[in-house]
């Protein structure tokens, strides 16, 4: 059993830890909020884009002249995976689930025979994929020091990504993000970027989309000029939702850890106050023993 002196020591150190914790736990509350605000203010004009692009799309995606970020190269053969992790850890399993969906994605293209290479935003993606897929590990953008999410990292990456769709280097471009739910839910997510992917439409999309709309400059124009920067968008709108979704698991926890904290303490101090009951018993006993042998 441990010394009184131990158990001082050890009650000491997970105080002094407990407080950390729960300065961390205050710290991510304050930023998620204004991270929370960023995504939530993206995500209307990431959304609206996508609507615009959904209803151009379906009506030249038959075109022979539509643009390859719309209909893509005509094969998949190689696949670019960006993912967006975050630079810190200590935020529960944030980082590893983009990463777990990530590599899963990958093993999956490796079986099928395609070629897969992979770009890191945030160095806490490539220190877990970096293991496994050292080789194909292409590139790494690091954002240690960005202090807010802003557009122009985002088009730094979705410029890499252009360049080698454009030189005929990739195939399929996907993002890999965290989504914002909610601070206790964040839901790793995979967005195919290119080509262009939408979602199905319900009857009230279906009714919206038989509206006749006049575009100025011609359709394929707008196409050719919203598809290379709506990719940027994308990824500006993963980068916010993951800023947000980084705090709130950091938030969850630090809470989490200072509860443990508050937990082992208790437990501590009880075996303390036993041991310490203990150990004045028996200098009772011993004195008293020694009174009556004399």
């Amino acid at each position: 059993m441990a010394s009184l002196k131990e158990l001082r020591n050890r009650i000491a150190s997970v105080k002094a830890t407990q407080k950390i914790t729960k300065a961390m736990q205050m710290v991510a509350a304050a930023k998620l909020r204004r991270a929370q605000e960023a995504a939530e203010s993206a995500r209307p004009y990431a959304e609206r884009m996508d609507d615009v692009l959904s209803n151009l799309g379906r009506i030249y995606q038959a075109s022979e002249s539509a643009s390859p970020y719309l209909i893509g190269t005509g094969k998949d053969d190689v696949h670019l995976l960006i993912v967006a992790t975050a630079e810190r850890g200590l935020c529960g399993g944030f980082n590893s689930n983009i990463a777990k969906l990530a590599r899963l994605e990958a093993r999956r293209l490796q079986k099928e025979g395609k070629t897969v290479k992979i770009i890191c935003v945030g160095s806490k993606g490539y220190d877990q994929l970096k293991t496994e897929f050292s080789e194909i590990i292409i590139g790494q953008v690091s954002l240690k020091d960005v202090k807010q999410v802003n557009f122009a990292k985002a088009h730094e990456v979705a410029g890499q990504a252009i360049s080698m769709f454009d030189t005929g280097d990739c195939d399929v471009v996907k993002l890999y993000f965290s989504q914002f739910k909610s601070i206790i839910e964040q839901t790793p997510t995979q967005l195919q970027l290119i080509p262009a992917s939408f979602e199905p439409q319900d009857d009230d999309d279906t009714q919206d989309s038989s509206v006749a709309y006049e575009y100025e400059p011609d359709e394929e124009e707008i196409l050719n000029d919203l598809l290379p920067r709506n990719i940027a968008t994308q990824i500006f709108r993963g980068l916010l939702e993951n800023a947000a979704s980084e705090q709130g698991a950091r938030m969850s926890a630090m809470d989490n850890a200072t509860r443990n904290a508050g937990d082992m303490i208790d437990k501590l101090t009880l075996v303390y106050n036993r041991s310490r009951q203990a150990q004045i018993t028996k200098e009772l006993i011993e004195i008293i023993s020694g009174a009556e042998a004399l």
